[in-house]
């Protein structure tokens, strides 16, 4: 679900703009009897697992817990873990009592269920007042309720080192055609040109390419309509995508197929590839001293008369409908959206996110200057390939374009296996 009208300019003003058992393993979260009692520490179930982001969590926690009323207890869970045991956490007769997540789509696909608090309430609370049209309805259900907090974005954008290509004699492009110009060069000089990140439990960042060759060559509406099963992925205009992708496929790393994104992120910043389509996360897994030599494009135009569009997800928290502590859940949630508890977590954490709550304060570098005014000037905003459909269509495309990356010239059958699975999914 992504507000594209009213404009972005518009969302920015608010923004600131192994079974059962094991499975819940280290999940504190209700009595023995399998019933949550009311009262007590919310658990605070997240997957902000990289050493900067749990690090900002915890302090996050700990100032909450100091302010006195209720209380939260943190556990993290690896992000990939998390990941695929989201459906589980939501369903267990003793879920977490708060998640870390995304809204729109994704939160949808589960409020559906009546797996998610309704918080409506405190939507109307200062800490949310001045949050925007836009996100409001980017976090309320299809029944209007709202099942949503949002506490930070960011945004998508092909990332390099500054002194890397100042060593190697190129510069940013700007179109398509200078994007393989560039690539070229690159090659010319024994570096892999494009970083990918798509091995080992990381097989999803693979879409943010289909992402924005779809956004770049269709449109982001033909993308939205597609990943809500409008379109087929064995479409004629599909096929586009995946032949401007094969002009760049030569050019990537070869070893990007097989490690994940935080090994990519080595690879990029030792100079090893030259550069990589990858969303602001990835600096968490980076040396923060590193970061001032870190800079960005973004994705090159490919058809001038398609509006340029921008991937920038919003991140936040929404609750167990199954909680037994829906007043303690509430207290933590508003906390959460304050300014106070933005600028904690912004601060302690890598600080490449923007803050949601219009009065709290980003980090303030060039490269978040550089990242707040690509998001503003962008024409239509999207989220990522999960976050426009589900969690349940993302391995639809984690199977389709990891198959791709290993055989390209079977796109035909790819394509129609793609179109296959998604359908079941939609039928759902």
């Amino acid at each position: 679900m992504i507000t594209s009208e009213p404009s972005r300019r518009r969302f920015l003003a608010g923004a600131g703009a192994v079974g059962a058992a094991a499975l819940m393993s280290g999940c504190v979260t209700s009595s023995p009897s399998g019933t949550s009692e009311s009262g007590g520490a919310v658990t605070l179930q997240s997957n902000l697992s990289s050493p900067q982001a749990k690090a900002a969590m915890e302090q996050l926690t700990d100032a909450f817990n100091k302010r006195g009323g209720a209380t939260a207890k943190l556990n993290t869970v690896a992000s990939e873990t998390f990941r695929t045991q989201l459906p589980t956490y939501l369903t267990s007769a003793n879920p977490p009592d708060l998640l870390t997540w995304y809204p729109g789509s994704v939160a949808e696909s589960y409020a559906k269920k009546d797996l998610l608090l309704d918080v409506s309430d405190i939507w109307t609370k200062p800490e949310l007042a001045g949050y925007s049209d836009a996100q409001k309805k980017l976090c309320t259900s299809a029944d209007g309720k709202k099942v949503f907090v949002p506490t930070s974005y960011y945004w998508w954008g092909v990332f390099y080192r500054k002194s890397n290509f100042a060593k190697w004699g190129v510069q940013e492009p700007k179109t398509w055609d200078e994007f393989l110009d560039l690539c070229d060069k690159l090659k010319s000089k024994g570096v892999a040109p494009i970083g990918l990140g798509a091995g080992g439990n990381t097989a999803w960042v693979a879409s943010s390419w289909f992402d924005y060759l779809n956004i770049r060559i269709n449109g982001a509406q033909y993308h939205r309509d597609l990943l809500a099963g409008k379109h087929r992925f064995d479409d004629p205009e599909i096929r586009k995508v995946f032949d401007r992708w094969d002009e760049a496929l030569p050019f990537f790393d070869p070893n990007g197929k097989a490690i994940p994104f935080q090994d990519a992120t080595t690879a990029l910043l030792q100079g090893r590839t030259g550069m990589m389509l990858i969303g602001t996360f990835f600096a968490d897994a980076a040396p923060k001293g590193e970061l001032d030599d870190i800079d960005f494009f973004r994705f090159p135009v490919i058809d001038p008369k398609v509006p340029m569009a921008e991937e920038a997800p919003t991140d936040g928290y929404f609750a167990s409908a199954r909680t037994g502590r829906e007043d303690e859940v509430k207290e933590l949630m508003r906390y959460l959206a304050s300014a106070e508890a933005q600028e904690i977590y912004l601060k302690g954490s890598s600080g490449t996110a923007l803050p949601t709550h219009p009065d709290a304060k980003d980090s303030g570098t060039p490269l978040v200057k550089k990242g707040r005014e690509l998001v503003e000037s962008a024409a239509e905003v999207t989220q990522f390939f999960n976050r426009d459909s589900s969690d349940a269509l993302q391995p639809s495309a984690d199977n389709a374009l990891t198959r791709y990356l290993a055989k390209p010239k079977e796109i035909g059958s790819i394509l129609t296996t793609w179109q296959r699975d998604a359908q079941k999914i939609w039928s759902q």
